[in-house]
């Protein structure tokens, strides 16, 4: 039966609907579902989207399937990359919080509790987190990433949060899609965001680890700027002054790093 057309009692709609595209994950993606699957709060689906792995990433999320019906997985008929597979993710998520988990980034135990009490509590539709930064081998690598405790349309052109810490509410500002582009696709999709809901909220505890790869995508820093003025020229339709701008604020971001 097709998941959106499928009619669902209160009771069994989650709360929080977690999105993780896969490629290639055999590596990671068990640590990672552990990481899920010991939060302390448990009212939580997992739609995993499987972008025609190669290695042994389909039967390890199986074996957890297994375990867990609350994992789901779907796998795309042919490579289509990260935008894809997010949207197809999106597309079958039921739960009022939309959240995201990349599928070798780690989650910390309170993560969903405190993020989710804190979006209620203030009444936050959109919200990241801190975050620390993890080797191959989980070893913290001593780097810790601060979200600003709220940022506009304008400074998140200037500061992406981490894509494992972004957490929304569908049920007041709807789903949000992204374009097919290989690279900075979160960051596209929180730009959207931003159309719609004024500010996201930073919340200022470390509560995912983000894993570094050295053959990861978005290791390549001199691929994105390629990215980047792609975004702001004909994605967001910014002027070529203000995409100048902004490339070369990345540029020597990036080399103060």
């Amino acid at each position: 039966m097709d998941q959106n057309n499928k009619i669902y009692m209160e009771e069994d709609i989650p709360l929080v609907s977690i999105i993780m595209p896969v490629y290639n994950s055999e590596k990671y993606i068990g640590r990672t579902l552990e990481s899920v699957i010991s939060q302390s709060f448990n009212d939580w689906e997992i739609i995993i989207v499987d972008d025609c792995s190669t290695d042994n990433s389909a039967n390890i999320i199986k074996s957890y399937m297994n375990e867990d019906k609350r994992i789901k997985y779907y796998k795309l008929k042919i490579n289509s990359g990260a935008a894809i597979s997010r949207n197809t993710a999106i597309k079958n998520a039921i739960g009022k919080y939309i959240a995201f988990l990349d599928s070798d980034d780690i989650w910390h135990p309170e993560k969903l509790s405190k993020q989710i009490e804190i979006m209620e509590k203030n009444d936050y539709n959109f919200t990241c987190t801190d975050y620390n930064k993890i080797d191959d081998n989980d070893l913290d690598l001593n780097k810790t990433i601060k979200a600003d405790l709220r940022a506009d349309y304008n400074r998140i052109l200037k500061s992406c949060p981490g894509n494992s810490t972004v957490v929304y509410n569908s049920h007041a500002i709807g789903k949000f899609y992204i374009p097919n582009i290989r690279k900075r696709n979160d960051y596209v999709m929180w730009l959207q965001v931003l159309k719609v809901e004024k500010y996201l909220y930073g919340i200022n505890q470390t509560l995912t680890s983000h894993r570094l790869r050295e053959n990861s995508i978005s290791s390549n820093k001199k691929s994105l700027v390629k990215y980047h003025w792609n975004i702001y020229r004909n994605i967001e339709k910014l002027s070529i002054r203000k995409s100048i701008y902004l490339i070369v604020y990345w540029i020597i971001k990036s080399i103060l790093k």
